[in-house]
């Protein structure tokens, strides 16, 4: 296997924010010899030294769609913490998933003034941040909304109108930095192989003076339909354009191969890898929840058997070097 010198600030690692719900319905881990073991322990023995965490407004009890509450996430941000992981939380702004198809507001904020709702995302992640550091626990990142490709906060904060959406992020990049200045916050848009739309998208941020630090992209050959062969150049060329037109370093903060295709899972994050290794300027790569196994979740995306082994997928976060 070939490995890659991506220096000692690369972050590898995985969002396992369905990690204490399958803890609780008694999916038991297995590192690759069978061995039952504490599933943060098997992925630090794949060299991983980050972890990513979503955070939703007012979550259901729902074990697949809720949860991930902002004292829940602070006791999994802890955890790992203490041993050792950087830490990435990813606001939603919403009570569940949010993404391409779904920018949901948080039923709590669905009849304010826009003025008002952006006054409630500043009260939000300066409240949440701050429940975080007065009880020991410092993100490295913190996502402003995830895969925000539409905007956030429908119909408020759509891309109709970038003048209210460079608001909507203002106003969550300055509540974090009150609380933690060092934190690194970020927008996040999905389809990072996507290159015209993504630059046409933060060229318009920034026309508005819009505030933040990096930039995060999701990378799934899956869910655009083509093989990974044919459009990796394309997120490659994203990734190098991203800090030469912003100055900003760019995170691969979502990429993932189907569970049962462990053979072309694994050369997708190994070609992902193979990538950052020529773009200096790319600062990490997160799996999305390769812990969920399809047999928990019902998620085909993931890195992890029914009989809780890992698949060859996970293998390729072993190419990394330090």
């Amino acid at each position: 296997m070939k490995t890659y010198d991506l220096g000692s600030d690369f972050a590898s690692g995985a969002d396992i924010s369905w990690l204490p719900m399958m803890e609780a319905t008694g999916f038991r881990f297995r590192g690759k010899d069978g061995a039952e073991r504490d599933l943060v322990e098997i992925l630090k023995g794949y060299g991983m030294n980050a972890i990513r965490l979503r955070s939703w407004v007012h979550p259901s009890a729902h074990p697949l769609r809720g949860h991930c509450s902002t004292e829940e996430t602070l006791k999994m941000a802890l955890r790992v913490q203490k041993q050792g992981f950087d830490v990435m939380i990813d606001f939603h702004y919403g009570d569940s998933w949010c993404d391409p198809g779904h920018q949901r507001k948080p039923a709590a904020w669905e009849k304010l003034p826009f003025d008002e709702l952006v006054g409630a995302v500043y009260e939000y992640t300066r409240g949440a941040v701050k429940t975080f550091t007065d009880n020991g626990f410092t993100p490295k990142w913190v996502q402003l909304g995830n895969e925000t490709n539409p905007g956030l906060l429908l119909p408020d904060g759509g891309t109709d109108d970038f003048s209210k959406l460079a608001k909507i992020y203002n106003a969550g990049h300055r509540a974090v930095k009150e609380v933690s200045p060092s934190t690194h916050t970020m927008v996040h848009l999905a389809e990072g192989n996507n290159t015209a739309f993504i630059l046409d998208y933060f060229d318009k941020l920034e026309a508005q003076g819009c505030t933040f630090d990096m930039i995060g992209l999701s990378y799934y050959p899956y869910w655009f339909k083509k093989p990974n062969s044919e459009i990796i150049g394309d997120l490659e060329n994203t990734v190098k354009l991203l800090p030469e037109r912003y100055n900003k370093d760019v995170l691969i903060v979502e990429i993932g191969g189907v569970d049962e295709e462990e053979d072309e899972s694994f050369n997708i994050l190994q070609s992902a890898i193979e990538l950052c290794s020529r773009a200096p300027r790319c600062k990490g790569l997160f799996y999305w929840e390769p812990e969920g196994a399809k047999s928990w979740s019902d998620y085909a995306l993931s890195a992890w058997r029914a009989d809780g082994t890992p698949t060859r997928a996970m293998d390729a976060f072993l190419s990394i070097r330090r």
